[in-house]
C-alpha cells in the first residue's frame, strides 16, 4: 500500500484510510468478530490510518475499534489514529470545557495514550468565530499536554477552511477533513489545494462514494442529495453495470489519482471491504484508470458535476 506525506506533519499515512464510522453500527450491525477481522486485514494489507469520532454510533465506533487494537496488539508506532470532538449523539458542543474533557473520554474508549489527529467534527453547524476564538486554542493546550499530536477541522461546506484558517495563528491547523468533494461528481476540493498547500495543511479526502451515491444500491433515504443528482448517479452506476464493470472500484480509484490527497477514507465493516478497496488502489497502481469508462461517466454526470447540498447553519 503507497504512503503519502500528510501535508508537514511528517505522518506517512496510507493511501487508502479505514474509514471507522461503519464499527459503530450506523449502517447495520457489525459482530466485533467481523470488526476485528476487518481491522487485522487493514493491517495486514498496509493500511495504517484510522479514523473515528465520538459521534459514529455515539461513541460506539471508538469503543469497537479500541477493542479491535487490543485484540490485534497493533504496536502503537505502526497505527496512525484520528478521532474528532464538538460532534456528539446529543448535539453540537465546541466549548473548550467540553473539547477538552471529550479527548479524555475518547482516549478511554480507544485505549490510547494520545491520538495522532484530534478534529474539530462539522464545524459548519455552529459559529465559526467560536472555532476560531475558543475551539482551536482549548485544542491548541491539549496538543501541549501531548493528548492529540496534531489538530485538525472537518465539514462539508468548502468556504469553512479558507474562513477559519484565515483566521487562526499559522501553524494552529495542521490538516482538514473534506468529504464528497474528490469524486467523479464533484471535484471542487481540488480548486482548493492550492490554498490549503500555501497553508502547510495536509488534505484528507472521505467518502469517495458520495455517502452511497455512486453505488450499485444507491444511497440512503436520508442522502440530502438532490433528485436530479441521485437520478445521475443511478444513470453512472447502471452504465458501470452494463459493461461489467463497479462503479465503486473507478470511484475509488479516480480519489486515489490526485496525489496532492494524502489518504482517502473510505468506511469499512469487514474484510471482504478491506480487500476490494486494497484491490482498487493496487491495481489503479499498476494499471492505472480505465481512462474510457471515466470519460463515459463524467459525460453522464456533467449536467450534474459540482453539485452539493446545504449543510449547517447560514454563517454571518
Amino acid at each position: 500500500m503507497e504512503k503519502r506525506e500528510l501535508g508537514k506533519t511528517g505522518l506517512q499515512v496510507s493511501a487508502v484510510g479505514f474509514g471507522a464510522s461503519p464499527l459503530g453500527h450506523v449502517f447495520g450491525d457489525v459482530p466485533l468478530s467481523v470488526a476485528i477481522a476487518a481491522v487485522r486485514k487493514a493491517l495486514d494489507l498496509g493500511i495504517n490510518f484510522f479514523d473515528t469520532s465520538p459521534y459514529y454510533g455515539g461513541t460506539v465506533s471508538e469503543t469497537v475499534l479500541g477493542q479491535c487494537f487490543k485484540a490485534i496488539g497493533v504496536p502503537r508506532d505502526q497505527i496512525i489514529v484520528s478521532t474528532k470532538c464538538g460532534r456528539y449523539r446529543e448535539g453540537f458542543d465546541f466549548s473548550a470545557e467540553r473539547v477538552t474533557r471529550s479527548i479524555d473520554e475518547s482516549l478511554t474508549r480507544l485505549g490510547l495514550d494520545y491520538v495522532d489527529i484530534l478534529h474539530c467534527h462539522d464545524i459548519e453547524f455552529v459559529s465559526l468565530d467560536q472555532i476560531v476564538n475558543e475551539t482551536i486554542p482549548a485544542l491548541q493546550k491539549i496538543k501541549e499536554k501531548g493528548k492529540a499530536r496534531f489538530i485538525g477541522i472537518t465539514g462539508l461546506p468548502l468556504n469553512i477552511y479558507t474562513y477559519v484558517l484565515d483566521r487562526v495563528p499559522p501553524g494552529s491547523i495542521d490538516v482538514i477533513l473534506s468529504y464528497c468533494h474528490l469524486g467523479i461528481n464533484d471535484s471542487t476540493l481540488v480548486d482548493l489545494i492550492p490554498y490549503l498547500k500555501s497553508k502547510g495543511v495536509g488534505v484528507i479526502s472521505a467518502s469517495p462514494l458520495a455517502m452511497g451515491l455512486l453505488t450499485d444500491s444507491g444511497p440512503p433515504a436520508w442522502h440530502p442529495a438532490s433528485d436530479e443528482l441521485k437520478s445521475a448517479c443511478k444513470l453512472a452506476a447502471e452504465h458501470c453495470r452494463k459493461k461489467g464493470k463497479q462503479i465503486t472500484k473507478i470511484a475509488m480509484q479516480y480519489s486515489l489519482l490526485n496525489k496532492d490527497i494524502s489518504t482517502v477514507l473510505v468506511g469499512m465493516n469487514s474484510p471482504t471491504q478491506v480487500e476490494e478497496n486494497v484491490a482498487a488502489a493496487l491495481e489503479l497502481s499498476s494499471n492505472g484508470i480505465d481512462k474510457d469508462l471515466l470519460n463515459e461517466l463524467e459525460n453522464i454526470l456533467e449536467p450534474v458535476k459540482s453539485q452539493t447540498w446545504p449543510s449547517g447553519i447560514q454563517q454571518s
